[in-house]
């Protein structure tokens, strides 16, 4: 599936909401394709140079906002159609965990090998990943897809025992099973032990884990049943709300130059699908404008605002035009190389 790099607001910066409309009939198709034919060009002229591929990735990869993940600080991601960054962690929610999902390896040596554990990927048993500078090795398969993500050494539950109910005295908040369902004792005045749980208003019945509460408290005795184990939180197993000035704020982590004249191209491309022999003079204009800017930075005429590709020196490139006609390497004596 095509990732995008740009969004609706994109267009709207020069085009009306009206007209973009008119161009797409409302089918984000139209969009793909338009950004596809923009995105090519846009690598045909900057790939040989400069790290495009990376400067697309960091539009190309924000996602909505989810509460299953924990966001770290500089963090960006969509809310209510807005790029915003994490200035503070965001914490998601964590569901309890019946068993170890993964367990620390020490037979491997070289951690720049391994791939670094992400959220928003996949794991199988077997996998290997990196976490905190320690490496790791999956047990039991989770991932987003699985909606079960599970980042290594992070637990906010601990489990409790629980005892098949008889009729014998227990202790407040002893947690017993009766027929299937699991209760804790919440009182012990006017207790009988004789009496079971559903007849006894001593005993309270335990609800399960659900992922869309977000109130848990923090409590000993705050427990859930989850796939027929008794747990209670040990640590906010809540996930933030994210706050504007709080812990987000609106930022854009791309580059403008690139946002900017991949929208024309985009716009030339739509204008085509539509109606190829009558495009405005408007939009040629902004396309033969960005196609010189994309020829003007592949020959390192201008500042393009993306890093540059480097050799197994930590050098700049040089493309072979620069490296057939430059007569010298000292800027000086070549005003025209920037």
């Amino acid at each position: 599936m095509y990732r995008r790099f740009l969004n609706k607001d994109d267009y709207l910066g020069i085009i009306t909401e009206d007209a973009l409309l008119q161009l797409t009939r409302g089918k984000d198709i139209c969009f793909v394709q338009a950004e596809q034919a923009a995105e090519a060009s846009i690598m045909d002229y900057l790939t040989e140079n400069y790290e495009i591929e990376r400067e697309l990735n960091r539009g190309k990869f924000i996602f909505e906002y989810d509460r299953r993940i924990s966001y770290p600080i500089g963090c960006h991601f969509y809310l209510d159609g807005k790029i915003c960054e994490v200035i503070q962690a965001i914490n998601g929610y964590k569901a309890p965990c019946p068993t170890s999902y993964w367990h620390e390896t020490e037979e491997i040596l070289n951690l720049e090998e391994i791939e670094q554990y992400s959220q928003m990927k996949n794991y199988r048993p077997g996998d290997v990943a990196k976490f905190l500078g320690r490496a790791y090795i999956c047990d039991i398969a989770n991932g987003i897809d699985f909606n079960d993500i599970r980042i290594p050494e992070v637990n906010a539950w601990e489990m409790v025992n629980t005892y098949k109910w008889d009729t014998v005295p227990y202790n407040e908040w002893e947690i017993v099973e009766y027929e299937g369902k699991f209760f804790t004792l919440l009182t012990t005045d006017n207790y009988d032990y004789l009496v079971n749980p559903m007849e006894s208003d001593c005993w309270g019945m335990i609800g399960e884990y659900d992922p869309s509460l977000n109130s848990y408290e923090l409590s000993e005795h705050e427990y859930v049943e989850y796939k027929g184990k008794i747990y209670y939180p040990i640590i906010n197993p809540n996930a933030d709300v994210p706050e504007l000035e709080r812990n987000i704020r609106h930022h854009d982590p791309r580059n403008y130059n690139l946002k900017r004249h991949m929208v024309q191209l985009s716009l030339y491309e739509l204008h085509k699908l539509i109606s190829p022999n009558n495009i405005s003079t408007v939009r040629i204009d902004d396309y033969d404008h960005s196609m010189q800017w994309l020829k003007d930075a592949s020959r390192l005429k201008l500042n393009p605002q993306i890093p540059r590709k480097i050799d197994n020196k930590k050098e700049p490139l040089t493309d072979w035009q620069m490296a057939t006609f430059q007569t010298s390497y000292d800027p000086y004596q070549n005003p025209w190389h920037v």
